[in-house]
């Protein structure tokens, strides 16, 4: 799950590979994820790898409002 919808991904993505299939770059400001509930850190974002049934949230900070 991405975003709360169903989403495949490659075996052994990480974070950084769903990011950048997003569009979104690793070293990005204003953008943090969360898997299975828990907030992953920008440092472990190229080493985590995703589980089969991982509950990734891609949250990105938006200016305005």
């Amino acid at each position: 799950m991405l975003n709360g919808e169903l989403s495949e991904v490659p075996d052994g993505a990480t974070v950084a590979s769903v990011l950048s299939g997003l569009g979104l770059r690793p070293d990005e400001r204003g953008v943090a994820v969360a898997v299975d509930g828990e907030v992953i850190p920008r440092a472990r974002w190229e080493s985590y790898a995703l589980g089969a049934d991982a509950r990734v949230e891609v949250l990105t900070a938006m200016q305005g409002g």
